[in-house]
C-alpha cells in the first residue's frame, strides 16, 4: 500500500491497523535540540482516545505512547522520531460476520476492489485509530511551531444543526478552554449543552450526527506557501481531506465568496505602525496560495459516523441483496475526537512549508549562513 507519507520536509509515515498489535508512526526531517518527552505527546492523544464521554466508542484504550528513537537526553536528534501506541481492547468478534457484506458508508466495497482483499476488523486502515499516528506527529509539529511563537487552536463549530453563536469572532472571543473540557468540543456550554441533547436524541434512534471543526492559526509570517501546485491553502485542503470523514474543506469565507460580490469579499490593506494588515479577512489568511499574515481560518466538514444500529440495506460478496444491523462499539459522532486530529494535520502542514520557505530567498539564505 502506498500513500501512507505525507510531508516534504517535515514527513511522517502512519501504520498499523486498527485491531493490529499497534498503531504508530514515523516522524523524519524534525530537526535536532527541541526539547520533547512522551508526555508531550500523550497530552495530545488523550484528547482523542476513545471511551472519554458516552458520545465515544466504550472502546477502552489507554493510547499510551512510546518513543522508540530520535530523542536522547530529552531532545530530538535530527533522526526519524518512532513513536508506537499499542492496541489492547481489540474486541475482533465483533466484526467477523462482517467479512461476507459491505457496510454502508465505509469503505469495505473499495478496499475489496482496489486489493480484492480487506482487514474487516474495524476497518483495518481505513478504522479512526490510524490518525494516532497523525496526532503523536502534531504534538511534535505543534511544540516546534510554538518555539516560533505560531499557535494552532481547533474546535467544534458545529454538531447537526446545532452551532455555537458568532461562529466568525475572533480567536481571543473564542474559549478553548471550555472546548478542551466539554464532551463535545464546542467553546460555548450552553451551545454544548443543547448538542449533547441533540446527540442523545440520535442514539435513542440509533442513528448518528456529523459536524464541523474550526481550525485558527496565530501569528503565521506572510510568505508561507507557493503560488501554484504548492499552495499553503491547497496543501492544508489535501491534509484535512486525509482524514477520515471529512466530506469538505473551507478556508476563510469559503463556499459564501461564491456568492459574494468583489467590493464585499476582498479584504483592504493598512499600515499599522510598521507592520501591514487588513481591516477583514474574508480570505482567512491566504491571498494566492501563500499566507497574508493574518489569522489562518479553516474549517473541516465531517458526515455522520456510518457504523449505526439501524437496519440497513447493502449487497454481500456473493451479490446478493441484504438487510444487516451493524453491531460493535461505535461513536455516535466523530467530530469531538476530531479536533485534536485536525489540529495535528494542520501543525504538520504549516511546519513543513515553513521549512521549505527558508530556501525561497537568496538574502534569507546568506544570513543564514554567515
Amino acid at each position: 500500500m502506498s500513500g501512507s507519507t505525507f510531508g516534504n520536509i517535515f514527513k511522517i509515515t502512519t501504520w498499523g491497523e486498527s485491531h493490529g498489535s499497534g498503531i504508530g508512526v514515523v516522524v523524519d526531517g524534525c530537526p535536532a535540540g527541541l526539547a520533547l518527552n512522551e508526555m508531550d505527546i500523550q497530552s495530545f492523544l488523550d484528547r482523542r482516545k476513545p471511551g472519554s464521554s458516552r458520545f465515544t466508542t466504550q472502546r477502552k484504550e489507554s493510547d499510551n505512547v512510546e518513543i522508540l528513537s530520535g530523542i536522547f537526553e530529552g531532545k530530538t536528534t535530527g533522526t526519524p522520531i518512532s513513536m508506537v501506541v499499542q492496541n489492547t481492547a481489540q474486541r475482533s468478534a465483533d466484526y467477523s460476520e462482517i467479512a461476507s457484506y459491505y457496510r454502508p458508508g465505509h469503505a469495505d466495497y473499495t478496499f475489496d476492489q482496489k486489493y480484492g482483499f480487506r482487514d474487516y476488523r474495524g476497518g483495518g486502515r481505513s478504522s479512526g485509530r490510524e490518525t494516532i499516528g497523525r496526532v503523536a506527529a502534531g504534538a511534535i509539529a505543534s511544540k516546534l511551531l510554538l518555539e516560533l511563537g505560531i499557535t494552532i487552536s481547533a474546535y467544534t463549530q458545529a454538531i447537526g444543526p446545532i452551532e455555537i453563536p458568532n461562529p466568525e469572532r475572533p480567536l481571543n472571543c473564542i474559549d478553548i478552554d471550555e472546548a478542551r473540557n466539554n464532551p463535545t468540543g464546542m467553546p460555548d456550554k450552553d451551545t454544548s449543552r443543547k448538542a449533547e441533547a441533540y446527540l442523545k436524541e440520535c442514539m435513542e434512534k440509533l442513528d448518528s450526527a456529523g459536524g464541523i471543526i474550526a481550525c485558527r492559526v496565530v501569528n503565521l509570517p506572510a510568505g508561507i506557501g507557493e503560488p501554484v501546485f504548492e499552495k499553503l491553502d491547497a496543501n492544508l485542503a489535501k491534509a484535512i481531506l486525509s482524514i477520515g470523514a471529512v466530506k469538505a474543506f473551507e478556508i476563510g469565507d469559503g463556499i459564501k465568496a461564491a456568492s459574494a460580490n468583489g467590493s464585499s469579499n476582498n479584504d483592504h490593506f493598512r499600515i499599522n505602525g510598521s507592520s501591514v494588515i487588513k481591516t477583514t479577512n474574508h480570505a482567512g489568511g491566504v491571498l494566492g496560495g501563500i499566507s497574508d499574515g493574518s489569522e489562518l481560518i479553516l474549517r473541516a466538514y465531517f458526515k455522520p459516523t456510518p457504523s449505526i444500529f439501524q437496519k440497513q440495506d447493502t449487497i454481500n460478496k456473493n451479490g446478493e441483496e441484504i438487510t444487516i444491523q451493524i453491531k460493535g462499539r461505535h461513536d455516535p459522532i466523530i467530530v469531538p475526537r476530531a479536533v485534536v486530529v485536525v489540529e495535528s494535520m494542520t501543525a504538520v502542514t504549516v511546519l513543513d512549508m515553513l521549512l521549505q520557505n527558508m530556501t525561497a530567498r537568496v538574502d534569507k539564505i546568506k544570513n543564514f549562513y554567515s
